[in-house]
């Protein structure tokens, strides 16, 4: 397997693949958070307008801010940026105006499907019940697809509803999913501090989620390694791993033999590739909590290519787009340069998110058409 060695290099704004700027491919986003994906500018209209202290004097500068803050290396530290995200978002009109533009800001990025995840949990200081909040949550998207159908882009979004691990009540989040299942809700997934906080602490939440038949998704193998993972599949019944990216440890006596690269897998990495259990991978993120740090601290170190190579599902995802000042397009763009993916890699990558996605099987099928006829086209 070769693995190229060229310097990574900062996207540009029309990035291009084979001639094809990427923002025009159909691309599906499956690992994207609400509170990570507001704009600066609407942050900082919010926060001033509710009274809320912030560390700038204008939206350029609180980007900025952001950035910097999500840049430490460490994920502890890097979720610390979302407490002024979370605090604008504590009422029923402020998250519906959130969720819209999120859904605006995908279908320019040239998204046609998408899961939005955020936890409930985490947006009631102000008073709102918690199927207020989702209910909201889905209005806004729903008008947000409305207004990019009006702009000539078909997107589709689903919300994956999060329980906080450090908290106590993933049981209401578990119920709350299962109640807007018809609703607009996809899936249940566990966020927050990985290490420290295993599925093990939720396992009635779990449960009641697998008597529903109520798909799940974890973060895993971000912060923690392979027990994380193994947790999460066989404790929490996971259909995907957030990010998931350190299953590369369970690759044993990696060699390289001339261009070839030779490994052993793990019985947790064989399992997760052989059952193409899709990794929720997002590059940039995943240099900014150190998720890597066994490997580098370069793209180049990531071991997505690796992955990649070896027949992982493999998805690329932003994570969060206002903490990582990034795009869909722009993540597979680094990727591009980085290890010099062509249009069928990026292809492949689409598919692996459309199949994974928590729709019906005739609804992937009709997106893995899509992403087909979108990249004979370009």
């Amino acid at each position: 397997m070769s693995r190229p060695q060229n310097k990574h290099r900062p996207a540009r704004r029309e990035a291009s693949v084979e001639g094809v700027p990427i923002r025009s491919l159909p691309k599906i986003s499956l690992h994207d958070h609400l509170d990570g994906g507001l704009r600066a500018s609407t942050v900082f209209e919010l926060a001033g307008a509710a009274g809320i202290p912030l560390p700038a004097e204008s939206s350029r500068e609180l980007g900025e801010w952001f950035a910097a803050q999500s840049a430490s290396g460490s994920l502890v530290d890097y979720l610390k940026s979302f407490d002024l995200s979370v605090a604008v978002m504590q009422t029923a009109e402020n998250l519906s105006r959130v969720a819209r533009e999120f859904v605006e800001d995908l279908a320019n990025d040239g998204i046609i499907y998408a899961e939005v995840r955020w936890a409930p949990e985490q947006h009631t200081t102000g008073g709102l019940a918690l199927a207020d909040a989702v209910q909201a949550v889905q209005e806004g998207i729903e008008e947000g697809e409305d207004i990019a159908a009006d702009n000539g882009h078909s997107i589709r979004v689903g919300q994956i509803l999060s329980a906080m691990r450090q908290g106590s009540r993933s049981s209401e989040i578990a119920q709350l999913a299962v109640d807007f299942r018809e609703d607009g809700v996809v899936a249940f997934d566990l966020a927050g501090p990985e290490d420290g906080f295993p599925p093990s602490g939720h396992v009635e939440a779990l449960d009641l989620l697998a008597r529903e038949f109520m798909p799940v998704t974890i973060h895993a193998g971000e912060a923690a390694g392979i027990d994380s993972i193994r947790s999460a599949l066989l404790v929490g019944r996971t259909l995907r791993l957030g990010h998931g990216v350190r299953i590369a440890e369970d690759l044993e006596e990696v060699q390289a033999e001339g261009d070839e690269v030779r490994v052993r897998f793990g019985d947790t990495a064989r399992w997760v590739r052989d059952r193409e259990i899709a990794l929720e991978m997002a590059p940039t993120s995943n240099l900014q909590t150190g998720a890597i740090a066994r490997w580098g601290t370069t793209l180049e170190d990531h071991p997505f290519d690796l992955l990649y190579q070896l027949g992982f599902a493999v998805t690329v995802n932003t994570d969060n787009r206002l903490m990582s000042r990034t795009t869909l397009t722009r993540e597979l763009a680094v990727l591009v340069d980085t290890f010099e993916y062509g249009l069928d890699d990026l292809e492949t990558f689409q598919l692996n998110a459309a199949a994974a996605t928590f729709l019906p099987v005739e609804q992937r099928e009709e997106l893995i058409d899509l992403i087909s006829e979108g990249f004979e086209q370009a």
